[in-house]
C-alpha cells in the first residue's frame, strides 16, 4: 500500500509538472506569438511611414515638374520684353504722325506676336492712372505731390509690366501721388 500511494503521487508530481510544463510553454508562446504581432505592427509602421514617404516625394517631383514647364521660357520672356516695349514706342510715334500704311503694318505684327507670347503664358499685368498702390505688384519709382485725389494711388506707368503664369517677372514702374 505505500507502494502504492508513492506511485501515486509520483503520477500526481509528475501530471503536476506536465502542467507547470505546460503552463511555461504556453507562456513562452504567447510571449513569441506577442513579440511576433508586434515586429508585424512594427514592419506594417514602417511599410505606411515609407509608402507616405513616396507619395509625398512623387506629388513635390510632379509639382515642380510643373513649376519648371510654367516658367521654362522665362529668360526667353524677359529677354522679348524690350522688344515689346519698342514697338509701344514705335506704334505711339507712328500715332502722333497720323494713320498711314505702316501704322496698320505695325499694330499688325505687335498683335500677333502678343498673341502668341499670351498663349505661351506671358499676360500683361493690370494697373492703371488711379488705381490704389499695391506693392505686391507694381514697384513705385518716385513720389510726386498729387493732392487728395492720387494720394496713395497711381498717378502715371511709367514702364509696363508683365507676369509668365501667376509669376511677375517683370513688375510695372508707376509713379504714385503723395
Amino acid at each position: 500500500m505505500e507502494n502504492e500511494e508513492l506511485k501515486d503521487k509520483d503520477i500526481q508530481q509528475n501530471a503536476e509538472h506536465k502542467i507547470d510544463n505546460q503552463d511555461i510553454e504556453t507562456a513562452d508562446q504567447l510571449t513569441e506569438k506577442e513579440q511576433l504581432e508586434e515586429q508585424l505592427a512594427n514592419e506594417k509602421d514602417k511599410f505606411l511611414r515609407l509608402f507616405a514617404e513616396f507619395e509625398n516625394f512623387r506629388k513635390r517631383t510632379a509639382r515642380e515638374r510643373l513649376e519648371l514647364f510654367s516658367t521654362a521660357n522665362e529668360d526667353v520672356m524677359k529677354g522679348i520684353l524690350p522688344v515689346l516695349d519698342d514697338f509701344d514706342r514705335a506704334i505711339a510715334q507712328m500715332e502722333t504722325l497720323g494713320e498711314s500704311e505702316h501704322l496698320t503694318g505695325f499694330n499688325l505684327i505687335s498683335t500677333k506676336l502678343r498673341d502668341n507670347l499670351s498663349a505661351k503664358g506671358l499676360n500683361l499685368v493690370e494697373i492703371n492712372k488711379g488705381d490704389t498702390f499695391n506693392a505686391d505688384i507694381a514697384e513705385a519709382i518716385t513720389q510726386i505731390p498729387a493732392g487728395d485725389e492720387f494720394k496713395g494711388k497711381v498717378f502715371d506707368v511709367v514702364e509696363k509690366g508683365y507676369k509668365l503664369g501667376d509669376k511677375i517677372i517683370r513688375f510695372p514702374k508707376v509713379v504714385i501721388g503723395q
